[in-house]
């Protein structure tokens, strides 16, 4: 209960820290730029980079001015400015100053991926979407906010402002949802909705995954909330690039395949894999390898349920370093293991994780193997105590690869 009395007092102090006197002054600076464009937000705890990337490019393919605020960088059109964010959700005096140089060049909407710590410490100040999308909600920043419920209740900020709001019927948070924002309001998708045959195809044909089939309905749900058509949707969506450390194939000429991906929670993991699991079947033969850790200062419950996951959907499982911060990374890689009833003689424990990549790649790896490296897709550094260090998976593995 003191928790709980404490996590909402916290939302006070940031309400005058981060909203009064962050916030405000950045919107006078700016000349309160989110009153000029139309703000387009998408939440949730999984899909939601590769979904706020994915509309943005169906709306810059389609002949509309539009910007993105993301995990991955910011886009004025369709050229990608990489800012480095650690984090999604940047804070009030850099979100103006994007909004601002977006304005000013002309951009008519903008794409804003948001976060629950965003909304809960007042860094979407004065945000208010004309449309907001919700990928799904499942655990993930319990250390932070306590339990799933006062999540989901930060969550809800965001579609509290919203014009309208597009949720997914198939995830458990729709009926809460539901309850608390206005009726009128609501729009939702599924996966059971008839969709044209032609945006199935297009769907199913650029992205095999479910999980991003899901991303892609919803996707097309808010496009057609803005009076696009199916034509716009499925002549867009070939061309689009994929975002980067999202089921991110490494070219490679070695005969087995490299994986990268940033599934980091128990919904992605189990999402990536099931959907790595059906490509293996295909090849009929070969092993699925993972590579992962969990994050140290940031929520304990996932470890053993991560780590019992791999061990069920993988044929090896390598536990390793993710930001470990100031936490010991034995003691995180223990309490990955905490579930395991059986499975240990498939876990591979190794701290470092370049080492952990360099031993997959060129001890483990054999003919039709997928090496699956998952946790830090896109990031740029890695945090060891309370230094970030420069870390890319993509370019370390890659240069693995490339060894003689």
């Amino acid at each position: 209960m003191f928790q709980i009395v404490l996590y909402r007092l916290k939302r006070i102090f940031h309400f005058f820290k981060t909203g009064l006197f962050q916030a405000l002054p950045a919107q006078i600076k700016y000349r309160f730029p989110e009153k000029k464009i139309k703000i387009i937000a998408v939440t949730g705890t999984d899909g939601k980079t590769t979904s706020a990337m994915l509309l943005h490019h169906v709306l810059n393919h389609s002949g509309l001015k539009v910007g993105l605020i993301s995990t991955v960088g910011t886009y004025v059109g369709s050229k990608l400015q990489p800012i480095g964010f650690h984090i999604t959700a940047p804070q009030p005096r850099d979100l103006y100053k994007y909004l601002a140089t977006m304005v000013d060049s002309g951009c008519e909407y903008v794409v804003l991926e948001t976060t629950s710590h965003g909304l809960y410490q007042f860094r979407n100040w004065g945000i208010k979407p004309i449309i907001a999308g919700l990928t799904n909600v499942s655990n993930e920043h319990l250390d932070y906010h306590r339990n799933k419920d006062l999540y989901l209740e930060a969550k809800m900020l965001l579609f509290k402002k919203a014009g309208v709001s597009v949720l997914n019927a198939d995830d458990e948070s729709f009926q809460t949802i539901k309850k608390t924002i206005a009726y009128s309001s609501i729009r939702s998708y599924s996966k059971e909705d008839i969709l044209p045959k032609a945006v199935i195809s297009a769907i199913t044909k650029k992205l095999p995954e479910s999980y991003n089939q899901q991303n892609a309905r919803l996707v097309y749900r808010i496009c057609t909330e803005l009076g696009l058509s199916a034509t716009n949707f499925v002549r867009a969506l070939p061309s689009f690039p994929g975002v980067p450390g999202r089921v991110q194939w490494l070219k490679t000429n070695k005969p087995f395949s490299v994986v990268i991906d940033f599934a980091h929670t128990p919904q992605g993991l189990t999402a990536v894999l099931t959907s790595l699991k059906k490509i293996q079947k295909k090849n009929k033969q070969g092993r699925l390898i993972v590579i992962f850790g969990c994050a140290g200062l940031r929520d304990r419950q996932k470890r053993p349920l991560m780590g019992k996951i791999a061990t069920e959907l993988a044929d090896l499982a390598i536990f390793t370093a993710e930001d470990p911060r100031t936490e010991d990374i034995w003691s995180i890689i223990r309490q990955m293991k905490e579930n395991l009833a059986s499975g240990h003689d498939r876990v591979i424990s190794i701290a470092d994780r370049g080492e952990a990549i360099r031993f997959a790649l060129k001890k483990l790896a054999q003919p039709n193997d997928i090496i699956a490296i998952l946790g830090k897709g896109h990031e740029q550094s890695m945090c060891y105590g309370t230094e970030e260090i420069p870390w890319n998976d993509v370019e370390f593995s890659t240069k693995v690869l490339n060894e003689k």
